[in-house]
């Protein structure tokens, strides 16, 4: 029974993927607005990191699938790198509270998965398939704006990259070490 239902889903990922969605949101566009559940039953709202942090959003199709399961832990692999440079990182899919919490417990992620039940902010985002979410990359930086967005599984690296340094310049100037 396991089996069929991975099959059904991978299937189910391949064709949303296939059959696409709308075109991404442009960068230098506002970000939209959210307040969803986390797995460990906290509130995360966009608005709660304006001015302060950017935001990687990954929203990815399914908890425990084998594609999405590698995107999110070669994030926790590199997740120092994230912090380093001021972003905070949430995976976002209509898991429920439980399922999130068995992946983030099995698999360590340092980040929070949050619960889109509805898949109205992956709609938002533009990131809605026509089954399900396609995974879907976001960075917005501390004023709101987008800054990268990207489907698929991209590079850590490039994620990374996209993350404006005037999160880390700022952390530095606040403690007295800038250059």
């Amino acid at each position: 029974m396991k089996k069929e239902y991975r099959v059904i889903l991978l299937l189910a990922v391949f064709f949303s993927t296939a059959l696409g969605g709308e075109p991404m949101l442009a960068i230098n566009s506002d970000a939209p607005e959210f307040s969803l559940l986390a797995q460990d039953g906290s509130t995360v709202q966009l608005s709660d990191f304006k001015e302060k942090n950017s935001v990687v959003l990954i929203f990815y199709p399914g908890d425990e699938t084998p594609v999405c399961t590698k995107q999110l832990c070669e994030i926790r692999d590199d997740y120092s790198s994230f912090s380093n440079k001021g972003a905070v990182v949430f995976g976002v899919n209509p898991g429920s509270e439980k399922s999130h919490q068995k992946f983030v417990e099995k698999h360590n992620f340092q980040f929070k998965l949050l619960i889109d039940k509805n898949g109205d902010v992956a709609k938002n985002y533009k990131a809605k398939g026509k089954l399900m979410n396609q995974r879907t990359v976001y960075v917005i930086d501390p004023q709101g704006k987008v800054v990268y967005a990207q489907r698929g599984k991209p590079p850590v690296a490039e994620i990374l990259a996209s993350i404006p340094s005037e999160n880390a310049n700022e952390e530095k100037s606040q403690s007295g070490n800038a250059d």
